[in-house]
Parts: structure tokens; C-alpha cells; sequence
């Protein structure tokens, strides 16, 4: 393939034959052809490379075997920056195209909005072995929020993971590898504070798999994986977010669901000094009981009277 194509459809890969195999036959069936393929490879065998190198269903598969373990998200990385095409089309390798049109429908947007450089798509959550699929859709509230603040994805995570994304090459963005839980919304924040603006496509494009090896999975809810990155993430972006609503309500949440109770907690997982307004927010939190600060409307409530105290404290 001599010219540089439109579209890199990048793949970082692990192991996941099965997976890897359902997402590149959904691109074999591409009506939208201006596309090359880019895996990366972080497994710890062969496997993978076999599986590729016999795969006829796609001409000029790149493929690439990583010289040492990247690990997640360094290998969405890796993949990333082997691309060629105008335009990033990270899949991960147990997410799938919708249908054969999908593709066709990305670059229907990109001829309809030539000002953007931020795409994204509803998609279908595929939960496995329980027959169990959701659809995803921005709704009216989310785009409002999400046009007026990227932080606003402290609310919600509306963009969906990164394979239901269409990125500009050159915004020339990669995703912090100090990160694994907040990796997705902490990139699409810095994404779209460059770029300033969003598309989205209200169609269903990508097939999204659940499934018990991601890491998502052993990651939630574990305080030795939340508590150093929500608080890296914070000190990278600046404690000025906490005036941010959303901000401040996740690490409400964070502290309430992981029953931080003393912010010595904290210093057992994440060794910076913590700002005084999160250590007021422990110190509150710990006078009420641990049931009702996860009493839903209670927990609101009591979050916003902490939030418009806060105002009045220097950040």
C-alpha cells in the first residue's frame, strides 16, 4: 500500500484469537475500503501471529510483534503510532464493527462535519455468555453537558470506550500510561480541551464486548488501583477542577464507595499530599454513617451542601 490510506483501523492484541478473529472478519465485509489494518501484538506467544499470518480475509494486515510486554494502554499506543492514515480508528481486539456499513457511516460524517476531529458513535454493549445486549446512545442531557465542559465526563463516561471513537491523527494525543481505570475519559478530556468540539453519530457502529478478561473488570472497586489514579489524574489536570461539580461529585463517590473514613487511607495507595478540600470531604464524610452516605438522595444531598461549602475555600 504506497499512498497513506484515510483510515488506520488499529488493533492492539492479546492472546484473544477468538475475539481478534470476530472483529477482523466485521472488517473484512467493509463497504468503506480507503482503510489499512495495524496489529500490534503484546501477547506472550506466538498465537496471535499464526493466527494473522493465515487470516486471508484482509490484504496487507500489518502486523507487529512487540519486543517487550507494553501492557495496557501502551500498546493502544504502540498501534497508534505505526498509523499512516489521516484518521485513528482504535478497535479493541474484542470489540466489532455493527455491520457492514459501519466504516461507510464514520466517513459519511467526516464529509459532513470537515471541521471536526473528534468522532464518536452509539454502540452496542455485548455482554458475554448471558445474552444480553444494550444499546448506548448520547442523549440530549449528555450532549448539552459534554458541549459545555469536557469535565463534565466525571459525570458520565459518554463517550463509550475507545473503539466507538474516530480521532484525528494529528491532534497527536496518546493515552497516559500511568493509567488503567481512567485511562479513556482522562485521554477524551484532553482530547477534546485541544480540539474544542465533538460529533457525534447517533447510529449503533461498534459491537462493544463484555466480558471477564478486560481490565476494567479487575480493576473496579479495587482501592489500590482507584485511590493512586483518580489522585495522579487530579494533580496531572490541576485541583482547580474541583470546582467543577461532576469533579467533585466522583471523588464524593470515589471516598464513599471505597469507605475512605481518614485520609491516611489515601497515603497507603498514594503518597502526594492530598488538598485540604478532599481531606475536608473525608473529614465529613467519616461524621456520617457509612449506610446513609449510600442512601442515594441522602448522599446528593449531603454532597451538595459539602460542594457549596467548598466555594468558599481557596483551591
Amino acid at each position: 500500500m504506497s499512498n497513506p490510506p484515510l483510515i488506520s483501523i488499529c488493533i492492539p492484541a492479546y492472546k484473544r484469537i477468538d475475539y481478534l478473529q470476530k472483529l477482523l472478519e466485521s472488517i473484512s465485509i467493509q463497504t468503506f475500503r480507503d482503510f489499512e489494518v495495524i496489529i500490534t501484538d503484546d501477547s506472550p506467544d506466538d498465537t496471535v501471529e499464526m493466527f494473522v499470518r493465515n487470516f486471508t480475509g484482509i490484504p496487507h494486515v500489518q502486523y507487529f510483534k512487540n519486543p517487550k510486554v507494553l501492557g495496557t494502554p501502551e500498546n493502544w499506543n504502540e498501534t497508534i503510532r505505526k498509523a499512516r492514515g489521516t484518521w485513528i480508528k482504535l478497535m479493541h481486539d474484542d470489540d466489532w464493527f455493527a455491520d457492514e456499513n459501519s466504516l461507510q457511516v464514520f466517513y459519511q460524517a467526516i464529509l459532513a462535519h470537515k471541521d471536526c476531529s473528534f468522532f464518536f458513535s452509539a454502540y452496542n454493549n455485548i455482554v458475554e455468555n448471558e445474552h444480553f445486549s444494550e444499546k448506548i446512545r448520547l442523549d440530549f442531557t449528555g450532549q448539552f453537558l459534554l458541549k459545555q465542559s469536557p469535565l463534565n465526563l466525571f459525570k458520565k463516561q459518554y463517550v463509550g470506550n475507545p473503539s466507538c471513537t474516530l480521532i484525528k491523527r494529528n491532534i497527536n494525543l496518546f493515552y497516559d500510561s500511568d493509567f488503567k481505570w481512567v485511562v479513556d475519559f482522562e485521554y477524551y478530556i484532553r482530547c477534546l480541551n485541544r480540539v474544542q468540539s465533538f460529533c457525534y453519530i447517533d447510529q449503533i457502529l461498534i459491537n462493544v464486548g463484555v466480558n471477564e478478561d478486560q481490565v476494567t473488570k479487575f480493576t473496579f472497586r479495587k482501592p489500590e488501583v482507584e485511590i493512586p489514579e483518580n489522585h495522579l489524574m487530579i494533580e496531572k489536570m490541576g485541583f482547580g477542577i474541583l470546582r467543577n461539580i461532576f469533579v467533585y461529585d466522583h471523588f464524593w463517590r470515589l471516598y464513599r464507595n471505597l469507605e475512605v473514613r481518614d485520609e491516611s487511607m489515601i497515603a497507603s495507595y498514594y503518597t502526594a499530599s492530598l488538598h485540604p478540600l478532599l481531606i475536608q470531604m473525608i473529614r465529613f464524610q467519616k461524621r456520617m454513617p457509612v449506610k446513609l452516605l449510600k442512601t442515594g438522595i441522602i448522599s446528593k444531598g449531603l454532597m451538595a451542601a459539602n460542594y457549596v461549602v467548598s466555594l468558599f475555600r481557596k483551591v
